[in-house]
């Protein structure tokens, strides 16, 4: 019973975190619709590190310290800073519901790279869920169609650079703490954002821009706290599923707030990036189910 208690509060959590990003992507997209990318980016990084080297202080390790040119934190940087980078590009060019259902397939194409880079298996049934979700990201571009719009493939960008953050996380040595690794990949999109500024300048924010950073900070550090929640409370094959409710929330809000209106090859792209994802969540639990089974048996014999 209390087992079903923390998935069903795992749920919830996770739900609410969709929702929460979903309204930190809509204040993201009015700052760079206003106010210079770089200077979006480096927000982005900057007031985030200090939270992340605060907690590492509390936890007395360091944040300068050689460790932070291991080769796998340097590369997790690199992706963080491509996939920050492309990823507000993008919302300030494309609508919203087309930048969420690409990057609902970022599960998918950490998956491909592995396979790929990382020699992990992968079985047949997911190498077709993988080869849907990604005919999904056409569908959603449409590349060569009457309504591809080149600004779209910042999403692809995103995607590339957030799977190699992901992949190269697990990469990186297991005593270096989560607050170490996020306030170092924070300190190097803050330190893009400057470089960047540096070049295409930055403005004084008026009181709305300021009002619309701050809401933007506020809802994703809320919406972090509430999958960090999500994810330590219930089963992560149980949670994880809800990310897609992210899209839902990218569809009312673009609807509602930027008069997108998705059309139906944007729905039926999602739907099949959507459901690839949904069916490779079930066979990754249904494999663990296996492993466990097989592993009781082995220890039931013994």
């Amino acid at each position: 019973m209390q087992h079903a208690q923390g998935n069903l509060r795992g749920i919830a959590l996770m739900v609410a975190a969709m929702a929460l990003f979903g309204i930190e992507d809509m204040f993201l997209k009015w700052a760079a619709a206003d106010l210079p990318i770089g200077q979006v980016v480096f927000v982005s990084g900057a007031f985030g590190a200090p939270v992340f080297a605060l907690m590492a202080w509390r936890a007395g390790v360091p944040i300068l310290t050689r460790a932070a040119l291991h080769p796998a934190v340097l590369a997790r940087n690199a992706g963080e800073m491509i996939g920050t980078f492309a990823y507000i590009t993008a919302l300030a060019t494309v609508p919203l519901s087309t930048v969420s259902a690409v990057l609902q397939a970022m599960p998918l194409v950490v998956t491909l790279f592995a396979a790929l880079f990382m020699g992990e298996t992968v079985g047949w049934r997911r190498w077709i869920a993988i080869c849907v979700g990604l005919a999904g990201v056409i569908t959603v571009i449409r590349p060569g169609l009457d309504g591809f719009r080149p600004e779209a493939l910042w999403v692809l960008v995103t995607v590339a650079g957030l799977a190699l953050r992901d992949l190269a996380s697990r990469a990186i040595p297991a005593e270096y703490s989560t607050a170490q690794v996020s306030a170092w990949g924070l300190m190097a999109v803050a330190l893009l954002g400057l470089l960047m500024m540096g070049s295409g300048g930055a403005v004084l924010p008026d009181l709305g821009q300021t009002g619309v950073l701050l809401g933007a900070l506020a809802f994703g550090t809320a919406g972090y706290w509430a999958v960090t929640g999500a994810t330590r409370t219930g089963e992560v094959s149980v949670v994880a599923p809800f990310r897609y409710a992210r899209l839902v929330f990218a569809i009312l809000i673009g609807a509602f707030v930027f008069a997108e209106m998705p059309d139906t090859l944007t729905l039926l792209g999602a739907a099949m990036i959507c459901g690839s994802g949904l069916y490779a969540f079930a066979r990754e639990r249904a494999r663990r189910r296996e492993a466990l089974s097989t592993l009781s048996m082995g220890h039931g014999k013994g």
